[in-house]
């Protein structure tokens, strides 16, 4: 479906678009469950950002030696070489650092976001924070399909265990941009949703409280300063290392806008959202547009990208998973769990 289009209804409106992109959300049920009707038996709640132009077509990421992607990259190797050593799973626990470039124009990059309680943060509440993380920073869509997989797996008190597939819950567009309205400056992460169409049912989107539109204030916080009692954070050797022109930006310091968006290509960089409105034109001025016309099964990127991973009838349908048949264009007659 691509990124979207965005206008601005107010020419005088005091921002500035700094990334654009798609945005996918998927859950995964609790470990043994076969399927999610509330949070309390949701394990994750995944945001997956994938930036595709902006400010700068070229961004700074994390190292691809470094994280759970430079740990993918050291298994597959000693896998292909007949090697085993641990010193790969190690290095998945540990945060992005280092620094190279990526032009997200010619080459994707997607951002694997887990959010701590398992929702966002609902309109009605604004002011109150919902703490997340960057737990992969990738170039490869396989990374991504492999986070989203379900497995087997034996413990020595419970025997074998079962973690069931993420499920799809929505696909959009989204914007990251900078609000300069005479105060300090802030930074919003917007989005609108393509799918489930309007009109579906989105019991599910609605336990998540996944708006059809909503704007968000973003902070990311300094990994050099100290966790709250609300929010205690990762642990420091998960945390991400920035550069040290970014890192330079935090000063003393606990949080910063997200300027540049940067600053979320390094796995283990924690942040917060914060409701701000679910009425985008009417509080920023500017107008999210999704693809003309009613958007069609066939022709979405989530499905194309995640369909055979990721169950989606939660995103096609709005509702919680269960069997169904859909007649899409380009695959005929597909079975979705």
């Amino acid at each position: 479906m691509g990124q979207g289009e965005e206008s601005k209804a107010d020419p005088e409106a005091p921002v500035e678009i700094q990334e654009r992109g798609e945005i996918f959300f998927f859950y995964r049920p609790k470990v043994g469950k076969e399927e999610a009707h509330g949070v309390e038996e949701v394990q994750r709640l995944y945001i997956v950002l994938r930036p595709e132009s902006g400010e700068r077509p070229v961004e700074e990421k994390q190292h691809h030696a470094s994280g759970k992607e430079g740990a993918k990259k050291k298994k597959a190797t000693k896998k292909k070489d007949g090697e085993t050593s641990e010193s790969s799973d190690s290095a998945a626990s540990e945060g992005g650092h280092g620094s190279e470039k990526v032009n997200i124009e010619h080459q994707p990059l997607l951002r694997f976001i887990v959010m701590g309680r398992k929702s966002l943060p609902p309109p009605t509440q604004r002011g109150r924070p919902f703490w997340g993380y960057v737990e992969m920073v990738t170039t490869k869509i396989e990374d991504v399909k492999a986070a989203l997989q379900g497995e087997e797996y034996d413990t020595s008190t419970r025997g074998r265990r079962h973690k069931p597939p993420a499920r799809a819950l929505g696909e959009g567009v989204y914007r990251i941009l900078r609000h300069n309205p005479g105060r300090r400056m802030h930074t919003h992460l917007i989005y609108k949703l393509e799918f489930p169409r309007e009109g579906e049912s989105g019991d599910p989107q609605e336990t998540f409280n996944i708006e059809r539109e909503a704007s968000f204030l973003i902070q990311i916080k300094n990994p050099e300063q100290p966790g709250s009692s609300q929010f205690r954070g990762l642990q420091s050797k998960r945390k991400a290392t920035f550069p040290a022109h970014l890192q330079g930006q935090f000063g003393q310091r606990r949080f910063h806008p997200a300027d540049p968006p940067d600053f979320l290509n390094y796995e283990g960089c924690e942040f917060l959202l914060i409701a701000a409105s679910d009425d985008i034109e009417g509080e920023l001025g500017v107008e999210l547009r999704a693809e003309e016309g009613e958007p069609e099964p066939a022709c979405s990127d989530l499905v194309k990208t995640f369909g055979e991973t990721a169950s989606i009838a939660p995103l096609l349908k709005g509702t919680w998973l269960e069997e169904m048949v859909v007649e899409l264009p380009l695959f005929v007659n597909v079975h979705i769990y």
